[in-house]
């Protein structure tokens, strides 16, 4: 069987490559794009574009197998009915828009997906939720690093009869690197959380295969949750 095309969401911004400087670029980490192969995927980036409206996320959609919902920087809490706490990260409208469509479209396909980071927060606020802004001003418990560019590490405890338990078990320790989190996904179930409560992962009950973690797997050396993934979407082709 053909291996399933994954779009993978990336970056737009300004990127230095030696003499070449401050280019305009669309990019993404190289972890995300070598967990997707190796699990037997074909990645494809997707850039944000100026101007995306729903019949662009279809026709981009309509060529995959799944999608994945790449981290980031933080989604504008305008999206949520919020003002940005002082500690926001400065908001990109372009690949807010451009995500928050994609997770809209790819729901009504129940075409495959997987969130990372920013991309359960995607989810979340695309399902009319909200985010925890800034976790130190609720959160003591966990250490969830945000600084530094160095990956913390901790354990999440999984629900038993999920998706995940089923994959990773009861408990596991997963890469992290966030300042925000979910606060509320109407339609999700949550079923994996930190120590501290902080929400970890949440599926979609009623999708083929949809599912967000707050942790960052492409920077661990397991492969199960993005061969599950590959796996579901396999011979996924969005149709209609």
């Amino acid at each position: 069987m053909t291996r399933p095309l994954i779009g993978l969401t990336s970056y737009h911004d300004t990127v230095s490559r030696g003499t070449w400087v401050d280019q305009d670029s669309a990019y993404l980490t190289y972890s995300y794009v070598a967990k997707v192969a190796a699990a037997g995927g074909i990645p494809l980036l997707i850039p944000p574009v100026h101007g995306a409206d729903e019949t662009w996320a279809r026709d981009v959609l309509e060529g995959l197998d799944g999608l994945l919902l790449s981290g980031g920087d933080d989604v504008s809490a305008a999206r949520y009915g919020q003002s940005p706490h002082p500690s926001a990260q400065e908001p990109n409208p372009q690949r807010d828009e451009c995500e928050l469509l994609l997770a809209r479209v790819s729901r009504s396909l129940d075409l495959p997906m997987l969130g990372i980071c920013r991309g359960i927060q995607v989810m979340a606020v695309e399902a009319g939720g909200e985010l925890i802004q800034h976790l130190p001003d609720e959160y003591d418990v966990v250490d969830h690093p945000s600084g530094g560019g160095v990956f913390g590490s901790h354990p999440v405890q999984i629900e038993p009869g999920s998706v995940l338990h089923e994959l990773l078990g009861p408990r596991v320790d997963v890469p992290t690197y966030h300042h925000q989190a979910v606060h509320r996904a109407p339609g999700y179930e949550i079923v994996a959380r930190a120590d501290d409560g902080v929400v970890e992962a949440m599926v979609d009950p009623v999708a083929r295969w949809r599912v967000g973690v707050q942790w960052h797997p492409e920077e661990a050396a397991d492969l199960r949750l993005f061969e599950a993934f590959v796996t579901a979407a396999t011979g996924s082709r969005a149709t209609g």
